[in-house]
């Protein structure tokens, strides 16, 4: 069973982030990625990178589930830390 730690291990491997969340069962998991490589990406485009770099693990089911509550830049990060 892959751990929150792991998923948060995976996606920093794969993306350069400032703040990053994982919150997970085993099975689904739960999100917040800051990353400076969001920048003029739309959301869909930042939730794709971040699909992206897990996509072996969810493709083999070894991630059920993957809920990204937040996508955000470090200046939008900023703004919500306020």
């Amino acid at each position: 069973m892959v751990t929150a730690e792991q998923v948060r291990q995976y996606i920093a491997a794969g993306l350069s982030c400032t703040h990053l969340e994982v919150e997970g069962d085993g099975h689904h998991f739960y999100a917040i990625v800051v990353s400076e490589e969001f920048a003029d990406k739309r959301l869909v485009e930042r939730h794709r990178m971040i699909k992206e770099v897990l996509g072996t693990r969810i493709q083999s089911n070894e991630i059920h589930a993957l809920s990204i509550q937040k996508a955000l830049t470090p200046a939008e990060w900023e703004k919500l830390q306020g």
